[in-house]
């Protein structure tokens, strides 16, 4: 029988800083196996709203709905359309917290099918929502310009261009079908320094395809500005980041909406309301995974979790 034990990255550190209390109202936009959910659910006599994208997670929001009853509901939405959740709920004046563990789950990782991994061979997919555009569509059809500048810009690949020549040029004999096809590709352009690292050389064009099938930073641009304007003051975000680029929009967020020193983004403009804070940091630093998290779980070595407190409203 399944069972909702998936333990997420850094949820003793999320629990803490959310501190669940009776009666509030939580939403977790990133359900996976429901990890956070049950945590909250388990702790305070609270109500969990859940989001995820990913058609195959209702299987464990069932599992939350069976035992949890009308203080869970579930959504299988993307999380930028967060207020449109809220309405459908009767929420109108705002929510108690709202938490982020953004990027790719273990699950859809594990799960070769789903095309994410180059440590499994599968057709290429990486589709969250398992539908529109995937990474098949991505390689084969994109034009070497494009493939070039979403390497670099979402994995800060020095070598893209010589990636996207050589996609483009393998192409034109055979579509690239599969993702160990893709991971040898990249490693064919890489200078011989860089095999054998630590850091698999295709790593870094799986993350920016990834990034650029699901909208990734698009998204979570948009979920940030909806969190600011749907919390109550006093509500809480939390967000669990895992590499650079998504981690630098969530710290642009979150520095210049509670003054502190801006820091430069080419994905996010300046707010233009410049005269009073939106949130107030709970930790003046990041958090990240213990040592023993991350010998459990490497896969959480690279997490960094932020935080803040909602002080002003509209």
């Amino acid at each position: 029988m399944l069972s909702v034990d998936h333990t997420p990255v850094l949820l003793d550190e999320v629990i803490k800083v959310l501190e669940p209390e009776d009666g509030k109202t939580y939403v977790d936009c990133t359900f996976g196996a429901g990890g956070y959910s049950k945590r909250m659910l388990q702790e305070s006599k609270c109500k969990v709203i859940a989001i995820d994208r990913d058609p195959d997670v209702k299987i464990y929001a069932d599992l939350l709905k069976k035992e949890y009853g009308d203080r869970f509901s579930f959504y299988n939405v993307s999380f930028s359309q967060l207020d449109e959740v809220l309405q459908q709920e009767g929420i109108e004046g705002g929510v108690d917290a709202i938490v982020l563990d953004l990027g790719v789950s273990s699950m859809q990782l594990d799960r070769a099918e789903r095309g994410f991994a180059f440590s499994k061979n599968a057709n290429l997919d990486m589709r969250m929502s398992q539908s529109g555009k995937s990474a098949h569509d991505f390689v084969n059809l994109e034009s070497e310009s494009t493939i070039a500048e979403v390497l670099f810009k979402f994995a800060d690949e020095k070598f893209s261009r010589k990636i996207a020549r050589k996609i483009i040029n393998v192409r034109k004999d055979k579509p690239i079908e599969t993702t160990f096809e893709l991971a040898e590709l990249v490693r064919s352009v890489l200078p011989g320094k860089f095999k054998g690292h630590r850091t698999d050389p295709a790593t870094k064009t799986f993350q920016a395809i990834r990034i650029w099938v699901n909208d990734e930073l698009q998204e979570t641009e948009l979920v940030l500005g909806l969190a600011r304007n749907l919390l109550k003051v006093g509500g809480k975000l939390v967000v669990v980041t895992f590499h650079s680029t998504e981690d630098r929009i969530v710290k642009h967020f979150l520095t210049t909406h509670s003054k502190q020193k801006p820091v430069i983004s080419r994905y996010l403009p300046e707010p233009v309301d410049k005269e009073l804070p939106w949130f107030k940091l709970i930790n003046s630093k990041v958090l990240i995974p213990s040592d023993e998290e991350t010998q459990d779980n490497i896969r959480s070595r690279s997490a960094k979790l932020r935080a803040a407190v909602k002080v002003r409203e509209e």
